[in-house]
């Protein structure tokens, strides 16, 4: 694999780009920062002077965010798919021995070489369709030698395919089997001892809890968030997926930056994301792969105006999902979003769930350059097409890193 850095420079100025609205647009690109954008017939005389680049009448949108991953872990899941097929519920896997904790085995017998290998697969797969930030959670390793590795993992590859990539503990994924009946102790290890040591380490920028009736309690799940904030770590909710636990309110309290899956919100916990400003990450793929039929109330966050993101939340068990297009495209044919939201839900919004706001998601002068040119005619393209990859050229960390012009 050819080092980042090797990769050509985007400097220079960008024409023959078509913004969201169908505008004549160029971008310049200066030391790897967008230094001005904006209508062509606009662009400063001086600009006109550097070296140019033609998008070919390419739609330009800011770099793709997947807000919700975990994207590093060891083995695959694929005879549960088949169980799930033949009638067994999410519950009945995981009371089997499958679900999360046969994830935990395979990833605690791969080691950190294994595992970055399998993961940079996954993860070009993402970046080829213009992903240029991620977040990567932990939570298949359920002890902090084995958090430990998950997170150096995902450190590993930010810097190797040079993406933006923002790591989330999530000790509290399930409960491991060595601690089986102890739960309250297992979340003593987790505050006390791992979530600590991580942070110490530079590893962590989330904290995370899986908090329902397979999983934690709400009690457990305000004893993690107490941690984070005492380290100063902010927190994220697995809420209300498979039932309405009040979890998304108690996140919204703690100042959560997002409340992911929220299929059995409650308007309560819509009111308190609203005032909180935690931002309601969807994920179809889950919906989907699990056969869902309890649509999150998506009316009512539209109403109240709380901020909708969409993420593949790639995980081998019950979102196998590598595009974050088709996403997108789910988040409208299943959800009804509008294509608009869509887009902001694979934009910016997802980058306001990982507080990535002021460097992701827009496109705006001093921000990294991290945009992507597509071979389509109009925006809602972007959410009708499935099964293609309609990608031009992805500027990644100002460099051209796909498509038309990379190295």
């Amino acid at each position: 694999m050819k080092s980042f850095d090797s990769l050509p420079s985007a400097d220079g100025l960008w024409t023959g780009l078509r913004d969201l609205t169908g505008a004549d647009t160029a971008i310049v690109v200066a030391q790897g920062l967008i230094r001005w954008i904006g209508a062509r017939d606009a662009l400063p005389a001086a600009a006109a002077d550097r070296p140019s680049r033609d998008g070919g009448g390419a739609l330009v949108t800011p770099g793709l965010v997947d807000c919700h991953t975990h994207l590093v872990y060891g083995g695959q899941r694929a005879n549960e798919f088949a169980m799930r097929l033949a009638g067994a519920t999410y519950e009945e896997v995981a009371k089997a021995g499958g679900g999360i904790v046969s994830s935990v085995r395979a990833t605690r017998e791969a080691s950190e070489d294994e595992l970055f290998a399998s993961a940079s697969g996954r993860l070009r797969s993402l970046l080829a369709e213009g992903v240029c930030a991620i977040e990567i959670k932990s939570g298949y390793g359920l002890s902090l030698e084995h958090e430990r590795k998950q997170l150096r993992v995902a450190r590993r590859l930010g810097e190797a395919h040079g993406v933006t990539v923002r790591t989330t503990f999530l000790g509290a994924h399930a409960l491991p089997p060595e601690y089986a009946g102890r739960s309250g102790e297992y979340i003593d290890r987790v505050c006390n001892e791992m979530m600590p040591a991580l942070a110490k380490e530079g590893l962590v920028d989330a904290v995370d809890v899986f908090c329902e009736r397979i999983a934690f309690s709400l009690e457990e799940t305000e004893r993690v968030f107490q941690a984070a904030k005492a380290l100063g770590i902010p927190v994220k909710l697995h809420a209300e997926q498979l039932s309405d636990m009040g979890g998304s309110a108690l996140a919204a309290r703690h100042g959560a930056l997002s409340c992911d899956h929220i299929e059995h919100l409650s308007q309560a916990g819509i009111d308190a994301m609203r005032e909180s400003g935690t931002v309601a990450v969807l994920l179809p793929g889950a919906f989907y792969a699990l056969r869902d039929t309890q649509v999150p109330p998506i009316d009512a966050l539209r109403a109240a105006g709380v901020p909708m993101a969409v993420s593949t939340d790639h995980n081998p068990g019950t979102s196998p999902a590598l595009s974050l297009l088709l996403m997108a495209n789910m988040a409208c044919t299943l959800f009804r979003l509008t294509v608009p939201e869509a887009i902001d839900g694979i934009t910016r919004h997802a980058a306001r769930a990982l507080g990535l706001q002021e460097t992701h998601g827009l496109l705006a002068v001093g921000q990294p350059a991290n945009f992507v040119l597509w071979n389509l005619k109009e925006a809602a393209e972007l959410a009708y097409w499935f099964g293609q990859r309609p990608v031009r050229t992805v500027v990644r960390q100002g460099r051209i890193a796909e498509g038309v012009g990379a190295a």
